[in-house]
């Protein structure tokens, strides 16, 4: 194998330069702050984990995280999601802490992928858990906050489909007793969204036409209110039942938001059925193919750790929102102001540049003479860059120009 050049970077990483950082900065930002407003507090945890306890406990596939030695010849990984981390802190740290817990981050996160995949390795999500409340309202809470979260990033059009696994894994176990194998052939149909491969695979199980046409028609459910009806007519396992009167009530609750406008029922959403115990929802943007936005409820994942709870949450996919939105560069660096200065003018200018960034003004300073001063008041009165970079206002402190030859802040 080659050597790398200098300047190439593994598959999968990507380098961000100023106006992507100030993007990303800004969604980070403006989210927290949301996320701040709901009650949530932010916590950050260590890129590093343990593989035996973090690792393992992950929802992410074991070949697909990344794993290094530490002196001691201890398995450590790369952290490829964050809930497992806040999991860990909630049964250590936080044990003393009653429920229910509001806590959000902002982190990259690491995962291992295939080369030809075109996906990223390194990438960036915001996201909360509320930890210890098992109710309709607690779900509800986290889809309304996602909504709020998306609106808050800049994604102005987007769709959240809320789905619940405890409905597939009823009404498999009504239509499909004791054949393991083809109900998680049918999952996995219905996670990868081939409904084309679920409905072959339903035919090749030479079931009976009326069971046929019932575990066909769940791809048909999707919708608003009215599906919660549909699906109770369709199944009598009470598991089944059960999860559609939990996603009954938290429509109920997303309607009191006012958000139900945003979300359709969608029951073949159904998430990674070894981890999510309940409620799962995901949300796409109209101009972007991929979901922006996951979650759902996970209740055991805390007895994994010594302190079993419900627990339910999401994360925004940041950096993709980040390829989305066109958003603009942050406030603080909107207003820039140059000031030039030769010998003469120095110290009265560095001084100025010291007060007004004590005030929050961003400011670049330059020495130049009276020619290069010229140029900086041509850039500036015909709105062009300088040296590549905008500027809103120009001081000069050179000798033989105008004090104020743009306006001295």
């Amino acid at each position: 194998m080659s050597k790398p050049k200098v300047f190439e970077k593994p598959i999968g990483v990507k380098d961000y330069l100023p106006g992507a950082v100030a993007k990303l900065r800004h969604i980070e930002r403006d989210v927290l702050a949301c996320m701040q407003g709901w009650g949530y507090e932010q916590i950050i945890t260590p890129t590093i984990e343990y593989y035996d306890t973090v690792g393992v406990a992950s929802s992410t596939s074991d070949q697909k995280l990344f794993k290094l030695l530490n002196n001691r010849g201890t398995t450590l990984v790369l952290r490829s999601d964050m809930t497992s981390p806040i999991a860990r802190v909630v049964s250590s740290l936080l044990k003393d802490t009653q429920f229910p817990l509001r806590l959000s981050y902002h982190a990259n996160i690491f995962r291992a992928i295939e080369e030809e995949a075109g996906r990223e390795a390194e990438f960036f999500q915001t996201g909360v858990e509320l930890v210890g409340d098992a109710s309709a309202e607690a779900d509800a809470e986290v889809v309304a906050l996602a909504i709020a979260s998306l609106k808050a990033a800049g994604v102005e059009r987007f769709k959240i489909a809320i789905g619940h696994v405890g409905f597939l894994n009823g009404l498999f176990e009504q239509t499909l007793t004791g054949r393991t194998d083809a109900q998680e052939q049918l999952k996995a149909y219905l996670l990868g969204r081939d409904y084309v491969g679920y409905r072959d695979q339903i035919r090749k199980l030479n079931l009976e036409a009326p069971v046929q046409q019932e575990l066909e028609g769940i791809v048909r459910l999707r919708g608003g209110q009215e599906i919660c009806e549909q699906a109770l007519e369709l199944s009598v396992n009470e598991t089944a039942r059960a999860s559609i009167r939990h996603l009954c009530d938290i429509w109920d609750v997303l309607k009191a938001y006012g958000v139900s406008e945003h979300v359709l029922i969608d029951l073949t959403m159904i998430g990674d059925f070894t981890y999510y115990t309940g409620m799962t929802f995901e949300g796409y943007a109209a101009d972007l193919g991929f979901p922006v936005v996951s979650g759902g409820r996970y209740d055991n994942l805390l007895g994994q750790f010594g302190r079993p709870a419900p627990a339910t949450g999401f994360a925004l996919k940041t950096t993709r929102i980040l390829e989305l939105t066109g958003v603009k560069e942050d406030t603080d660096v909107s207003e820039r102001l140059l000031i030039g200065y030769d010998s003469e003018g120095r110290e009265e200018a560095l001084a100025e540049a010291q007060k007004l960034r004590g005030q929050g003004v961003a400011v670049v300073t330059e020495r130049m003479d009276a020619a290069e001063a010229g140029v900086a008041q041509s850039a500036l009165a015909a709105q062009k860059s300088y040296k590549g970079m905008t500027y809103t206002k120009l001081a000069l402190f050179v000798a033989g120009m105008e004090r104020n030859g743009g306006g001295k802040a």
